[in-house]
């Protein structure tokens, strides 16, 4: 089976490389869905314009706001699953990111953007683009600076 356009050639500190040749940079993150690719900033979701360049809660959770997952909230067939890529480390999501994603009928699976990007290549070539996406954050992000 040939991988689909969309899997990830390459985890950029400042982006990502997919394999139709697409480059996604900038210090922007990556949504896959539906084999469909689209630049992802969710640290700009809650105040417009990223200001605040903040992804994590003071319980040192993954947080941003429900309006940061877009295109899931629009999407049918909805994704069985979504693969979180939060940059170089892995953290736990917060219940509310967490109860929100579900609510949409996704399941999520959190990892740091490496493996994120290379389960999503596995199942997307075994399952589908359509079965799953991914939300993958830039591997030079850092919180309260972006990627610089």
């Amino acid at each position: 089976t040939p991988a689909p356009s969309t899997s990830i050639d390459a985890c950029a500190w400042d982006g990502f490389h997919l394999n139709s040749g697409l480059k996604v940079v900038g210090g922007k993150g990556v949504l896959l869905v539906n084999g469909e690719a689209f630049s992802w900033c969710p640290w700009a979701a809650g105040d417009g314009g990223g200001a605040g360049l903040r992804l994590v809660n003071g319980k040192e959770q993954f947080e941003v706001p429900d309006g940061a997952w877009g295109v899931l909230e629009l999407v049918w067939p909805k994704p069985d699953l979504l693969i979180l890529g939060l940059g170089k480390e892995m953290r736990p999501i917060s219940p509310r990111t967490r109860q929100y994603i579900n609510s949409l009928g996704i399941r999520v699976d959190v990892q740091d953007t490496r493996n994120a990007a290379a389960q999503f290549n596995l199942l997307a070539t075994e399952r589908g683009v359509g079965s799953v996406a991914a939300a993958l954050i830039p591997l030079g992000w850092r919180e309260g600076v972006g990627v610089k």
